[in-house]
């Protein structure tokens, strides 16, 4: 009997969620950047094994946090409507750092979304500790409330991932593939290359740019032969953001687009044009009928 669910993940910035998404799933379909707030969707990875017959969908939440504008209010409604709706709750630490406030923080957050929401916690980077320091770290993961088992791994190497997926899998409830085999995430196109996109703009920008920023992709079209050209825009919140954006004499922008351009092509398996522009969105962020149409819910 297939089993198929539904897996919410929650964690603290930059503890390796997305690189493990990523990981499981086998393809790259979430975003990974060490700025904190990279997630602004729940976005789905979908790994499935026909021959142990199970589907897991790993939803990479957007983090835990106390909302502050319209978007980040959407973004909290969003985590607890998912969790809402999950088979299981899976809470990734980083393993270096050990437990701290912020994780004991998500831990009850969890319980008060799902109170009967099984949760697993995997601790990450687990490659990088001694025995002696293995040990303690992964006994206050135990601790931590509502979780009920502890998986130590490398989401970056692939250590103990195996396991983890093996029992996510013992988990799930049984039932049929939520998706087809073949689909490894429930974006469109467009929203997957916008996040690729957008993810080189999170990595080549200053500290004050980041949470302001969005990416749109307005077309994507295939000459015959095989070219691909996909036109989008950055957008920035105010006229100084957007002057950074694009550097002098255009050099910010053309580095972004040289390494969006590489990603892009990675994903479309094709030669990409890409026709990236920086705009001026004013307010973006507070703009309720925008949010609708980038599929910020």
């Amino acid at each position: 009997m297939t089993r198929a669910g539904f897996i919410g993940l929650a964690g603290r910035p930059n503890v390796g969620k997305s690189t493990l998404v990523n990981r499981i799933v086998g393809s790259h379909v979430a975003i990974v950047s060490m700025r904190p707030q990279t997630t602004r969707r729940a976005i789905r990875g979908i790994h499935t094994d026909t021959e142990a017959e199970r589907q897991l969908v790993l939803v990479d939440l957007p983090g835990v946090q106390r909302p502050r504008d319209v978007l980040t209010e959407r973004m909290q409604k969003r985590v607890e409507r998912e969790l809402a709706d999950s088979d299981l709750a899976l809470i990734v630490i980083n393993g270096e750092e050990g437990v701290g406030p912020g994780d004991r923080f998500i831990a009850r957050a969890l319980v008060a979304a799902n109170s009967r929401l099984p949760t697993i916690c995997a601790v990450n980077k687990a490659d990088r500790l001694g025995p002696n320091e293995i040990v303690p770290v992964l006994a206050q993961a135990a601790e931590l409330e509502g979780v009920d088992e502890v998986f130590p791994i490398s989401a970056q190497s692939g250590d103990g991932v195996e396991v983890l997926i093996d029992r996510l899998g013992e988990l799930m409830p049984e039932g049929p593939c939520l998706y087809p085999p073949e689909d490894h995430s429930d974006q469109s196109s467009e929203l997957l290359l916008a996040e690729l996109i957008r993810e080189q703009v999170l990595n080549r920008t200053r500290q004050e740019i980041p949470h302001s920023v969005e990416v749109a992709v307005k077309e994507i079209e295939q000459r015959e032969d095989g070219l691909v050209t996909v036109r989008a825009e950055i957008w920035a919140e105010t006229e100084s953001q957007k002057r950074i954006l694009i550097g002098k004499s255009g050099a910010k922008v053309s580095e972004i687009g040289t390494a969006a351009r590489s990603a892009l092509e990675a994903e479309l398996s094709a030669k990409v044009h890409l026709d990236l522009k920086v705009r001026v969105r004013s307010h973006w962020r507070r703009d309720d009928d925008l949010l609708d149409r980038l599929g910020i819910e």
